[in-house]
């Protein structure tokens, strides 16, 4: 069992562990009252977790785990991991109807789903980071976006565009319930709307209902959290607020959760260098960084860039075609939109998801991260371009070859080619993959975890998670990073990697009360990011000492009075022996127990 908690790396260790908490509560009423008053998380602190953290999935999959008369043939691992992954079959299915509702036919919607799971490296990381808030989030994110493909389709019948609208409210309230950074995702979403509406490209009404259900879908969400002051002082509300009353409000409350998002955008887009020790953490992670080029290699492999490109291209330029006539002629427009006769293949539902593509493709460029948010959809728009019979009349007639067979030739050959060229390719590599049985090995961090015993660790945000799954031992710090006393606190702990005198460090840990701090060598030696990324170099330049190693350091930064220490303390010099004892010792890891009288 051991084993397979840790597999659940950094934060996916710390959500999961909250599951296993509330099935090992002796009631749900405990459950619930030890996420509200929890005192284990973080360390001299009780803290709301339904407030700070999105976990009422892991809550409501508990609920359901006890009242389910199925404990004896599923554990509870593999309860919470089939139900991510059938999550996932409902994303995929999401896309499928996206794609089909576009282009009319299920064609479409088979080539999307087939260039999903071919392209799965860029699509998702589902397979190795299942509890993560996102793959709790996306598929509910997709459903949303098919719901509003068919909600943009004139002519609806009243009952069908209630439905549609219920549909559209209960995805984007599970997805803002069930991820923290949903507000970001809306607000361009949002973006979308308002440029197409400033456009005359959709209908004002229907704009109008979709800011409504973004806005009550949050404040919803917002109770739901005791009304956690992140949301409440979102840029979404602020943005939907101004567009609804002024169709100007401008909403600023004193915020900190948030803040080191800013200042990581900040320096990320040049607005001067930082030393802020937060926003150099992201700015150093491979997540963070620009989308790398060998990402377009992989999609190109399975001929989805190509094909994206090609329909990107076609609809940007039927797009400006029309943005430039109702710009032009707004009163001509109004009377092609009630007849339904908008040209080239724009319609409002294709205008919403030419735009969207284009803002989550910048977002994904800009961040790697969020590219499972632009390749899903890529999948889906490229798929569609390629059977719309809109998208090959226009081609066909911008070169002279414009025939209504050869359109039907082309929408329904190009896509079964390309399907037959992916399960020629790839089909049988799938199959393997699906052949495969592996197994977790990490013997350092199971004898570690074996060890542990009732006190308060100390040590670094992706280990701690595990600690606390594997073992429920109170935490320092941990990887939700959205609040800045935790921020300020990480900082603090992360000392026993920097050049500190071992007083200090002392004094520091057992400020948040801890009893044994843990040192990592991977992180003491680490090689794996540049000189001025390493975890060591980032708290070099925030404390204003100059990093180690060859290289330049900015002239302001001073020599360090004292040695690193975590690699000080290993020789067991009486400055060190005074405040601190070695009690444990593998090839990874070495635990020191904190002198309490000191």
């Amino acid at each position: 069992e051991v084993e397979r908690e840790i597999s659940f790396r950094t934060e996916c260790g710390l959500y999961y562990s909250y599951y296993k908490q509330m099935l090992q509560a002796p009631t749900l009423m405990q459950g619930f009252h030890g996420l509200i008053y929890d005192n284990k998380t973080e360390s001299m602190r009780t803290i709301n977790l339904l407030q700070r953290m999105n976990i009422y999935q892991e809550v409501f999959l508990s609920i359901l785990y006890r009242v389910l008369p199925i404990q004896k043939y599923i554990e509870p691992v593999y309860f919470y991991i089939y139900t991510l992954f059938g999550l996932q079959a409902m994303y995929v299915t999401a896309l499928y109807i996206t794609s089909w509702l576009l282009s009319g036919t299920w064609l479409s919607g088979l080539l999307a789903a087939f260039w999903y799971v071919t392209n799965r490296i860029d699509t998702t990381r589902v397979e190795f980071t299942i509890p993560l808030r996102e793959n709790w989030a996306l598929p509910f994110f997709a459903i949303q976006i098919a719901a509003i493909t068919y909600f943009l389709r004139p002519n609806l019948q009243p009952l069908s565009q209630r439905l549609t609208l219920l549909a559209i409210f209960i995805s984007t309230f599970l997805f803002s319930l069930t991820w923290q950074f949903n507000q970001f995702m809306m607000l361009m979403q949002a973006l979308v709307l308002f440029i197409l509406d400033s456009l005359d490209m959709l209908p004002a009404v229907k704009v109008t209902w979709l800011y409504g259900i973004q806005l009550t879908g949050l404040f919803l969400v917002c109770i739901l959290q005791f009304f956690n002051s992140m949301i409440l002082g979102s840029l979404l509300i602020s943005f939907n607020l101004s567009v609804l009353i002024a169709r100007k409000l401008q909403k600023i409350l004193n915020l900190k959760s948030d803040e080191h998002i800013f200042k990581f955008l900040k320096a990320k887009f040049g607005f001067g260098a930082t030393r802020d020790f937060d926003a150099n953490l992201y700015l150093c992670e491979e997540a963070f960084g620009l989308l790398p080029f060998n990402t377009f290699e992989r999609l190109s492999d399975t001929l989805l860039f190509y094909a994206y490109i090609f329909v990107l291209s076609i609809t940007v330029i039927a797009a400006l075609a029309v943005a430039f006539h109702n710009l032009s002629d707004s009163t001509n427009q109004q009377s092609m939109y009630k007849t339904g006769e908008y040209r080239i293949g724009l319609k409002p539902e294709t205008a919403y998801n030419l735009i969207h593509t284009i803002l989550f493709g910048f977002l994904a460029l800009s961040t790697m991260r969020m590219k499972y948010l632009w390749t899903s959809h890529m999948c889906v728009f490229a798929s569609f371009g390629l059977c719309s019979p809109e998208i090959w009349e226009l081609l066909l007639k911008l070169i002279h070859l414009y025939n209504p067979k050869r359109i039907c030739i082309m929408r329904y050959s190009v896509p079964i080619l390309i399907l037959l060229y992916l399960c020629y390719k790839f089909w049988p590599g799938m199959m393997d993959e699906l052949s495969e049985l592996r197994e977790f090995y990490d013997p350092d961090t199971v004898e570690l975890m074996n060890w542990i015993k009732k006190a308060v660790f100390a040590g670094s945000m992706q280990l701690l998670a595990g600690v606390k799954l594997c073992t429920g031992r109170t935490l320092t710090n941990h990887p939700h990073y959205e609040d800045n006393s935790l921020r300020e606190r990480t900082k603090a702990v992360y000392q026993i990697y920097a050049k500190r005198a071992p007083e200090e460090v002392h004094a520091l840990l057992r400020s948040f009360g801890t009893d044994y701090v843990i040192l990592e060598d991977s992180i003491c030696y680490e090689r794996r990011h540049r000189r001025g990324c390493r975890l060591r170099d980032l708290l070099d330049i925030a404390n204003g000492h100059m990093m180690d190693g060859p290289g330049k350091n900015d002239p302001d930064l001073k020599l360090a009075g004292h040695p690193r220490f975590c690699e000080e303390i290993k020789r067991n010099l009486p400055p060190y022996t005074a405040y601190f004892t070695r009690v444990f010792q593998n090839k990874t890891f070495h635990v020191y127990k904190l002198s309490r009288n000191k």
